[in-house]
């Protein structure tokens, strides 16, 4: 995976010692304060501390993957340039849920009018997590306040796709692309935790959050709080509960008959994990990201099984879920596998 954001854990009490410490989620916990926490993505996290030192801070994009620190970059260049200020100078808004018009021209207006004393060349921020939502006239509505009160406001805005943001915001921005953790990432933020915690875990267990997390901290840390909350025991087999994903020895098992040719073993394998309730989405998404690791297989047989996934894969988003797109690809999977094709 490509290198991506990683944080050092704040020293705090373990969760053993008070109510609100045992109900308090571990991701918001563990969430970094100051920009020297934040570990990954050097040269962005670099950008961030010379803005932070400089205190010129331009509006900003911030883009990438769910669950990789965009929001808490800027949470923390905020901190880090405002100090005690934060509470009074910082307006945070969730744009997927305050996405309208009028939220532009009342809450954020309002907060770029309202007088606050910050420090010599300091600015008010505004953060609007999940920017990509917001409407096409909330979108104008911004750039307009942005014009405006350009000498006291700066503006942050995470999204997951920043071509969802119109060019005449692009433009005014700076923009910040985010990559996904590594596994060895997540790993050690998973290990720390586990420490922190006390959590009771064996190597299947870390191993099946890293798989599910798929890069996402995030989700790593939630489904660790999840399984050891619902088992108090973090392995394999309660992580792809707490999950509810299908288990990767299951898919590799079918991989294995469809490289050999074995369509009956294969097809039936699918129809017990489909009727077990998995979604097609979630079975295809698995397989998928399965077949990317799965050594067994030559690189070229790979490489021709990705494409029958990915065809299928774009009829399930088109709506066609049934059992037969599943078992029409593991027919086509190992037709490709079979001598006569080779």
């Amino acid at each position: 995976m490509a290198t991506a954001m990683e944080v050092d854990i704040p020293k705090q009490s373990t969760s053993d010692n008070t109510e609100d410490d045992f109900i308090l989620p571990w991701v918001e916990k563990y969430r970094p304060i100051y920009l020297k926490d934040i570990v990954g993505n050097e040269d962005v996290v670099a950008r961030l501390m010379t803005i932070a030192k400089d205190g010129n801070m331009p509006n900003l994009i911030l883009t990438g993957m769910p669950g990789i620190g965009k929001t808490t970059s800027i949470s923390c260049l905020a901190h880090d340039m405002l100090g005690a200020s934060y509470k009074d100078a910082v307006l945070e808004l969730n744009a997927s849920d305050d996405r309208g018009i009028e939220v532009i021209r009342n809450r954020i207006k309002a907060f770029a009018q309202k007088k606050v004393t910050l420090p010599p060349g300091k600015h008010k921020i505004v953060i609007l997590d999940e920017a990509d939502s917001m409407t096409g006239g909330a979108q104008q509505a911004l750039r307009r306040t942005m014009e405006i009160y350009s000498n006291t406001t700066r503006f942050a805005l995470a999204c997951n796709q920043s071509n969802k943001i119109i060019e005449p915001i692009q433009s005014r921005c700076a923009v910040l692309r985010y990559t996904k953790l590594t596994d060895e990432q997540v790993l050690r933020r998973l290990l720390e935790i586990c420490q922190m915690e006390k959590v009771n875990y064996n190597d299947e267990g870390l191993e099946a959050l890293i798989f599910t997390a798929d890069g996402d901290m995030r989700q790593a840390i939630n489904n660790l709080q999840s399984t050891f909350y619902g088992f108090k025991y973090v392995n394999a087999e309660n992580v792809f509960k707490i999950c509810d994903q299908p288990h990767p020895i299951v898919i590799q098992h079918i991989l294995k008959c469809c490289s050999e040719g074995n369509l009956n073993d294969s097809v039936k394998c699918m129809e017990e994990l489909y009727y077990l309730g998995y979604s097609s989405l979630d079975i295809i998404t698995t397989i998928f990201r399965v077949v990317r690791s799965y050594d067994e297989l030559d690189e070229g047989l790979r490489l021709d099984y990705l494409k029958e996934i990915g065809m299928t894969h774009m009829r399930i988003l088109d709506g066609h879920q049934s059992i037969m797109q599943l078992s029409g690809m593991i027919a086509r999977l190992c037709k490709v596998s079979s001598p006569s094709k080779k």
